[in-house]
C-alpha cells in the first residue's frame, strides 16, 4: 500500500507542477499586452509602464514563473490589481462557500442517482425502469442554468418557498439559500450517477455468485444491495470522481445564477476587471482542487479492490 500511495502522490505533484505552466503560460501568450489589457489602450505611459513592472512583464517569462511557483508554494498567489488585496484572501473568503455548495450537490446526487439507478436495474424492462430511465434522460438534458433558473420561477418567485439568489452568511437563512443552487448543480450529476448505477448492476447482475446467491434464497434486498451494489462500486466511483469535478467546475455558472459570493463569481469578476493575478490563482486553486479529487478517488480504488495497489 506504501508503494501505491507513493506513486499516487509522485503523479499528483507532477500534475499540479504541469496545471501550474499551463495556466502561466496560457495567460503569458494571451493576445495583446496584459498591461495594457488592464488598463486600456490610452492609458497614461507612466500607469502603463508601472503595471508592467507590477504584474513582473518586464522580466523573462522563465524567471516570473519561477518566482510565481515559489510564492505559490508558499501560499502567497499575488496581489489582486483592483480590490489592493492578497489573492490567496479572496479566494480563501470565496473558497468556503464554493466547497459547501459543491458538497451539498454531491450529497444530493449520490442521495438521488444511485437509489434510482439500483431501482431502475432491479425492475429491468418493467415500468419502474421505463419510468427510471425517463427520469435519467430528463436530468441529463436539462442545463444546469437553465434548471436554476426554473427553480427560482417556481419556487422563489410562485411559492415564495427560497430566496432567489444572494447569501446572507453561515446562518440559517444562508444555509437554506444555498437550497436551489444545490439542486440545480446536482440534479444533473444525479442523472448521470444514476445512469451509470443502473448499467453497472446490470452488468453485475449476469455474474454467476449472483445466479448463486439467488439459488441459495437470499433475498432480492440483500442480492441487490450486498452483493451486487458493492461489487459495482468501483464503476461509480470513477463517475462519482469526474462528477464532483464537474461539480467544483460548474460552481461558476451556477454561483452567477443565484449571484452567490464564490470562488465562480470571483473568476466571473475577475474576468470582467481584468485582474489577471486573481484569474490566475482561482484558475490554479480550482485545478488544484481536481487534481485532489482524482488523487481520493485513485486511493479509494486501492480500498475497493487491493489487485489495482498492484498494476
Amino acid at each position: 500500500m506504501t508503494a501505491y500511495l507513493g506513486r499516487r502522490v509522485v503523479g499528483l505533484l507532477l500534475t499540479l507542477l504541469l496545471i501550474s505552466i499551463a495556466v502561466f503560460a496560457v495567460l503569458t501568450v494571451i493576445p495583446g499586452d496584459p498591461a495594457q489589457l488592464v488598463l486600456g489602450a490610452d492609458a497614461d505611459p507612466a500607469a502603463y509602464q508601472a503595471t508592467r513592472a507590477r504584474l513582473g512583464l518586464d522580466r523573462p517569462a522563465v524567471g516570473r514563473y519561477l518566482d510565481w511557483l515559489w510564492h505559490a508554494v508558499r501560499g502567497d498567489l499575488g496581489r489582486s490589481l483592483y480590490q489592493e488585496r492578497s489573492v490567496s484572501g479572496l479566494i480563501g473568503a470565496r473558497l468556503g462557500l464554493t466547497l459547501v455548495l459543491t458538497g451539498l450537490a454531491t450529497l444530493l446526487a449520490l442521495v438521488v442517482g444511485i437509489p434510482l439507478g439500483t431501482f431502475s436495474a432491479a425492475h429491468r424492462g418493467r415500468a419502474g425502469d421505463l419510468l427510471g430511465r425517463i427520469l435519467v434522460q430528463a436530468g441529463m438534458v436539462v442545463p444546469e442554468f437553465w434548471l436554476g433558473i426554473l427553480l427560482v420561477l417556481v419556487f422563489s418567485i410562485a411559492l415564495r418557498w427560497f430566496p432567489a439568489g444572494g447569501f446572507s452568511g453561515w446562518s440559517l437563512g444562508g444555509v437554506v439559500a444555498l437550497v436551489l443552487p444545490a439542486v440545480a448543480l446536482g440534479l444533473p450529476r444525479a442523472a448521470v450517477l444514476g445512469r451509470m448505477a443502473r448499467a453497472s448492476l446490470l452488468e453485475v447482475l449476469e455474474e454467476p455468485y449472483v445466479a448463486v446467491a439467488r439459488a441459495k434464497g437470499l433475498s432480492s434486498f440483500v442480492v441487490l444491495y450486498k452483493h451486487a451494489l458493492k461489487n459495482s462500486l468501483i464503476a461509480l466511483v470513477t463517475v462519482l470522481g469526474l462528477l464532483v469535478a464537474q461539480l467544483v467546475a460548474g460552481s461558476i455558472i451556477v454561483e452567477n445564477v443565484f449571484y452567490l459570493p464564490g470562488l465562480g463569481r470571483l473568476v466571473v469578476q475577475a474576468i470582467g476587471e481584468r485582474d489577471l493575478p486573481v484569474v490566475q490563482g482561482a484558475i490554479v486553486v480550482i485545478a488544484l482542487l481536481i487534481a485532489l479529487l482524482n488523487f481520493g478517488v485513485d486511493l479509494v480504488y486501492g480500498f475497493l479492490d487491493p489487485r489495482v495497489r498492484y498494476r
